[in-house]
Order: C-alpha cells, then sequence, then structure tokens
C-alpha cells in the first residue's frame, strides 16, 4: 500500500484526484503501477487501476493476471472493478471505501457477485487513515 500510497502523491501537480494503484503478482513483485491521469491525459479511463493493469499485462505479456494482487488507495469504480474482474486478479487491496462510487463492497459489490464467471477476494482498510486522509486533504483543499 506504500507504493500505491506514492503514486497516489504523483497527481498533485495535474490536479487530479490522488489514487494510485499497484499490481503485485503471485512472487510479490510490484509489476504495474498507475495513478490518476484522467486530467493530465484528458481521458476518462486514465484511472489509477486502469493504468496499473496495463502496465501488469504489457509485463506479464498477457492479459491474463491471474495469481496477482491489485493494489489501490481507493475502492475501485464500476469501471475499475471490472477491468480488475476481466483481467482476472486475484484479489484486491484497498485503502479506503468509496461510499459514492465503490464497487467492491460499498455501494455495489459486483467483484464478489456469485452470477459472473470471476470473483475477487476484498482485503479491506490497508492504512485506511492515510489512504483517506489524502483524499480528505485534496477535497478539502478544493471547496
Amino acid at each position: 500500500m506504500r507504493a500505491a500510497l506514492e503514486q497516489a502523491a504523483l497527481t498533485e501537480a495535474a490536479g487530479d484526484v490522488p489514487v494510485g494503484a499497484v499490481v503485485v503478482s503471485a512472487e510479490g513483485a510490484i509489476i504495474g503501477q498507475g495513478h490518476n491521469q484522467r486530467e493530465e491525459l484528458h481521458d476518462p479511463t486514465a484511472h489509477a487501476e486502469v493504468i496499473a493493469l496495463r502496465e501488469a499485462s504489457a509485463a506479464v505479456g498477457s492479459w491474463r493476471l491471474d495469481g496477482c494482487t491489485l493494489v489501490v488507495t481507493l475502492e475501485p469504480c464500476l469501471m475499475c472493478a471490472g477491468a480488475a474482474m476481466l483481467a482476472r486478479v486475484e484479489r484486491i487491496v484497498l485503502g479506503t471505501w468509496d461510499e459514492k462510487a465503490g464497487a467492491a463492497g460499498s455501494v455495489w459489490d459486483v467483484v464478489r457477485d456469485r452470477r459472473s464467471n470471476h470473483t475477487i477476494e476484498i482485503i479491506p482498510g490497508v492504512l485506511e487513515e492515510e489512504c483517506g486522509a489524502i483524499l480528505r486533504d485534496f477535497f478539502t483543499a478544493r471547496r
């Protein structure tokens, strides 16, 4: 999660929501990383998770990320949760819940929906206070 927090800090210059993500292989190596770049790239899909999943897929040479873990500072939205499912990640470790748009257990729980052909284990609350604080600070400064 510390590596994901480091990624989140990279959003400051572009003024994007500070969310960071890393993909960790089954062997424990970081094979993908990303931070929100929607503002910088003018791309609505440039979420931290999508960028990290793309980098990890390129690193392993496959869209299947079997055995991998997606570590993210904020609970994934519907798009990112769907991307994680399609990539077949084994688990998502998240820092803080997204009570407005989360799709891994708070607002929706698509990643554990038994109707899906792939479900994902969720491990919440890792460095929750730190992950929540960077988001609170970001939004407080803009209000």
